[in-house]
């Protein structure tokens, strides 16, 4: 149970501002997921919020059930402000305190006055307190939905508050475990498999002297190592490497002798990029299809029959994605898909037979299975980064696998990143970033629900 109330001054500037919160506050899963995993708000209030049909209605009913979450849910508020991009909202709320403090302090050491000087004091008062209409940093009027933005939206603007989500990685109930465990791939080793992060933030000026520093890339690894270790793997983060040295990293990882045991791994390259590959700091480009090819089945039988997971924040071209107006239609109904059988299948009998001779392989595997990439951008497009928080398709990444892993296999988590990228857009006003898009896509040759099970290990 909830400590009742919270503390007045907390409230008090909650009434101060409410009309800019209700203005600009975006209330939408995220940050409703933020304030459940603090245990401010119950799942039948979770739902109660978000039932509102528009983005003030639901601002309007977490304010008005906030004063009554306990003496903590201020700061939890404030917490899920910083965590879902809205800062300034939480400046605002914190400046408010400073100033209602100062003006408290004023009060209390004030000497004795006239009853006409306390008059004219008390309308200065009332003057200064009104509440303020304008916010420290510009934001973009959006349609419902978006959250609010600032200058740090674009690929090189930022605000030293910023920072990624860090709530801990939500855990995977027993019982949806024992639920789901049999139709999906097997994830019962501690750990659940090796990480491997390669990112490349600064490139040799000499041999490649087109490529600008990644600022906010050692944010994206940095990032990376947290969520995967949450999520029970060991990972190794290599920075700054050549063309050679990340073949040779790969190559190596491949031939760990560790991936005998466990039941599955992950391969993160962050890097400057083109459409099939990605640079090395020496501006010499390694193939994606080699890095493919290197964790095939033929090539890393340590991890056949077991999920492999790639997520590749590089660009995969030079266009830039400005998005087009979104006007009513049709629904897109995508094509029938065609289907072929299975050709020359040998026969029951042919079956037992071949099962019965120990010197051949029990089953006989496609060249390539079981992996599923996720990539920042389409085909042909640029990737958005921004020098603070990092990029955008690794934010979002690392916000989803903390919330939903725990019940949401990978498939529909990449689905879950495509919609909130789709969502965003850069604010930088007078350059070629101001309003541009991103579109982040995903290939899976994945043949069952990739489940994480995060901190939930089963019995043997």
């Amino acid at each position: 149970m909830l400590e009742c109330g919270m503390l007045e001054r907390d409230k008090k500037a909650l009434r101060k501002n409410s009309v800019a919160l209700c203005k600009e506050l975006v209330v939408d899963e995220l940050f409703i997921q933020l304030l459940q995993a603090d245990g401010i708000l119950t799942e039948n209030m979770a739902e109660n919020i978000l039932a509102g049909e528009t983005s003030q209605k639901r601002s309007w009913r977490l304010l008005l059930l906030l004063p009554k979450r306990g003496p903590k849910a201020f700061q939890s508020f404030c917490s899920a402000l910083q965590g879902s991009e809205q800062q300034h909202l939480c400046n605002l709320l914190l400046q408010s305190q400073e100033m209602e403090a100062k003006e408290t302090q004023v009060d209390c050491f004030q000497p004795e006055r006239a009853p006409e000087e306390n008059s004219e004091r008390l309308a200065q008062n009332s003057r200064k307190r009104t509440p303020r209409s304008s916010l420290p940093f510009p934001i973009q009027e959006e349609y419902a939905a978006k959250r609010a933005r600032t200058h740090a939206e674009s690929m090189e603007f930022s605000l030293d508050a910023d920072s990624p989500i860090n709530t801990p990685v939500l855990p995977c109930s027993p019982d949806f475990y024992l639920s789901h465990c049999q139709q999906s791939y097997r994830m019962k080793s501690s750990p659940r498999g090796y990480a491997l992060v390669i990112s490349n933030v600064s490139f040799d000026s000499c041999s490649a002297p087109d490529l600008d520093p990644r600022k906010g890339g050692e944010v994206d690894d940095e990032v990376l190592r947290k969520v995967f270790t949450e999520l029970d793997y060991h990972v190794s983060v290599h920075r700054d490497l050549t063309a050679q040295g990340m073949r040779t990293c790969i190559e190596t990882f491949c031939r760990r002798p560790e991936h005998r045991t466990v039941d599955s791994c992950v391969v993160c390259l962050l890097s400057h990029g083109v459409e099939g590959a990605i640079y090395g700091t020496d501006g010499k480009l390694i193939q994606l299809d080699w890095v493919f090819e290197a964790f095939d089945n033929a090539h890393c039988p340590l991890l056949q029959n077991k999920p492999k997971m790639f997520f590749i924040q590089a660009c995969r071209g030079d266009e830039m994605d400005c998005g087009v107006e979104q006007l009513d239609g049709p629904v897109r109904i995508s094509s029938p898909s065609c289907e072929q059988h299975d050709a020359g299948r040998e026969g029951e009998r042919d079956a037992d037979m071949a099962r019965r001779n120990m010197g051949r392989p029990r089953i006989k595997l496609p060249q390539r299975s079981d992996m599923i990439c996720g990539f920042a951008s389409l085909k042909g497009t640029a990737a958005m980064r921004n020098t603070k928080r990092g990029s955008w398709f690794i934010q979002e990444l690392n916000a989803a696998l903390r919330l939903h892993a725990k019940d949401t296999h990978l498939s529909d988590i990449l689905v879950q990143v495509n919609a909130r990228i789709k969502e965003r857009e850069g604010y930088a006003p007078g350059t070629a970033h101001h309003r541009c898009k991103e579109m982040s896509e995903f290939t899976s040759s994945l043949c069952k629900d990739l489940y994480l099970f995060p901190k939930y290990q089963p019995q043997y």
